[in-house]
């Protein structure tokens, strides 16, 4: 479905809104999380703070063409590293990037190749073994042809616990019921599929929801939609981290959590769409491959 640019100036306002709003409550809250970490190995360190970092996408004649913001906290109580990334860009994708829209069924690139796209990407990887990383992103697309809404968010245990899956997915099931009671088991799978990495043979982390495209021709509906899924997050994964934060760990753990994160890195560099998309727009490197661990091995 397709609307005048000046139909949208409005709507895309609110959406960037929105992802900067959501961004303002995760790093509220994860500095909350250090904040009250009073217990477990590291309680004695002081609390980690994010540090933010503007991010700004050029043109070809240097000209703006939007940016954003790098939060990044390394070495907290809780966090060993999280991102919490926005960003709201625009300009004209370059030939590459256009032949992949076509692919994906998007119309006219050839013709009038402009863009603008606005989202929010996160990725914490934890202190505690026992303690899962975790991937949240939503975003807003749109050319003069077409539009779309994508996101999702996965859990990523190096050490898996049967209950903390459960409840993860069933606050993502709730963001999805109360949309469509078809979206949960859709997205699921795509989840299941989308984060499965075929020359290990298996997937990276116990899943969530991922979806991407979607445009039911009611933008209202998807947004609010979207809006529910990165509501979801924070309830869906901080109960985990303060229930596992506080608890010991091997060197057998430690271990197990850097070659999972091996793992992570290996998806996110070989295979992620996000990753592919922001390093051929031009984003910022640091931001784009924030998501990266600290730390990782590989035997």
């Amino acid at each position: 479905m397709s609307d005048s640019p000046e139909s949208f100036d409005d709507r895309k306002a609110r959406a960037s809104q929105w992802f900067s709003d959501l961004r303002d409550r995760i790093v509220a809250a994860f500095e909350g999380l250090e904040d009250s970490h009073a217990q477990g190995p590291l309680a004695d360190q002081a609390p980690g703070r994010f540090e933010v970092t503007p991010t700004e996408r050029k043109g070809p004649a240097g000209e703006d063409h939007g940016g954003g913001k790098m939060s990044v906290m390394r070495g907290g109580r809780v966090f060993e590293k999280v991102g919490v990334n926005i960003s709201t860009v625009w300009g004209e994708l370059a030939p590459r990037a256009q032949k992949a829209m076509a692919a994906r069924g998007v119309p006219g690139m050839e013709q009038d190749p402009r863009f603008w796209a606005s989202g929010i990407s996160l990725v914490a990887h934890m202190q505690n073994p026992h303690c899962p990383a975790v991937h949240m992103n939503t975003r807003m697309f749109w050319t003069p042809q077409a539009w779309w809404f994508g996101g999702g968010a996965d859990l990523n245990p190096c050490l898996e616990y049967d209950e903390d899956t459960a409840h993860f997915h069933a606050e993502m099931q709730c963001a999805c019921d109360a949309h469509d009671p078809e979206y949960y088991a859709r997205f699921k799978a795509w989840a299941d599929e989308y984060f499965f990495i075929p020359h290990r043979g298996r997937a990276r982390g116990v899943g969530g929801i991922f979806y991407d495209d979607l445009n039911t021709g009611d933008w209202e509906a998807d947004f609010a939609f979207t809006r529910a899924v990165g509501a979801a997050f924070l309830p869906a994964y901080v109960p985990l981290i303060e229930k596992r934060r506080v608890q010991d760990w091997s060197e057998e753990d430690r271990e197990a959590q850097l070659r999972h994160r091996g793992l992570y890195a290996e998806y996110n560099l070989v295979y992620d769409r996000g990753t592919k998309f922001g390093l051929e727009t031009g984003h910022n490197a640091d931001a784009v491959l924030m998501s990266l661990p600290p730390v990782a091995k590989w035997y």
